[in-house]
């Protein structure tokens, strides 16, 4: 994979239009000067995060003893299950926040942004190639700055899609995360075999 692949694929996990209406529920109560504030701080704590995952999710692996392929079947299911929710919407959004009230890292931080499918994809990418760290960041970088730039011009993209909008390019970042997860998961299925047919 290569860095803008990465970039693309990360985007589209943070999924930020399919987050656009959970944010302005979220911050509706809030006066509009400090939205502004509290989602430039809720990207900055989600992007440091993300770089502790992608940093130090090596080292987790190599504790726990899990071998790259798989990471990368288990990457490919939860990506696929993650997909499906973009396509197939579950109606309702249990944030637990009381009305009026200022969140702090979570929800927004986490898991909005920061959630347990970019983690997941992030120790991944560290995984398959640790010698690329730098294009990784790249990646990470990226796709974290085109989420932010929606998200904090997110009454501007509310207006301009519509709801209909915003829900079809959910479904088709959905449909397009769906074929990247399932070739993680064949590229996964395909290392293991490979693996397993060397040491025969």
């Amino acid at each position: 994979m290569d860095t803008w692949s990465a970039a693309v694929m990360l985007f589209l996990i943070m999924d930020p239009l399919g987050n656009l209406p959970v944010f302005m529920s979220v911050l509706k109560s809030i006066e509009p000067k400090r939205r502004r504030f509290i989602l430039a701080r809720e990207l900055l704590l989600a992007l440091f995060i993300l770089f502790v995952f992608l940093f130090s999710g090596q080292a987790v692996l190599d504790f726990l003893n899990v071998q790259q392929e798989t990471v990368s079947i288990a990457g490919g299911i939860i990506l696929f299950l993650i997909a499906v929710r973009m396509i197939f919407p579950q109606a309702g959004n249990p944030l637990g926040l009381a009305v009026g009230e200022e969140p702090f890292l979570v929800p927004l931080a986490i898991p909005m942004i920061a959630g347990p499918s970019t983690l997941a994809a992030l120790i991944l990418l560290s995984n398959q190639n640790p010698d690329r760290m730098v294009d990784w960041s790249v990646a990470l970088g990226a796709a974290w700055l085109i989420s932010a730039i929606i998200l904090l011009f997110s009454g501007l993209f509310h207006r301009l899609l519509g709801e209909r909008g915003l829900t079809a390019m959910e479904r088709l970042m959905g449909m397009i995360l769906v074929m990247i997860a399932i070739q993680m998961f064949l590229d996964g299925i395909g290392q293991y075999f490979s693996h397993t047919s060397g040491m025969l």
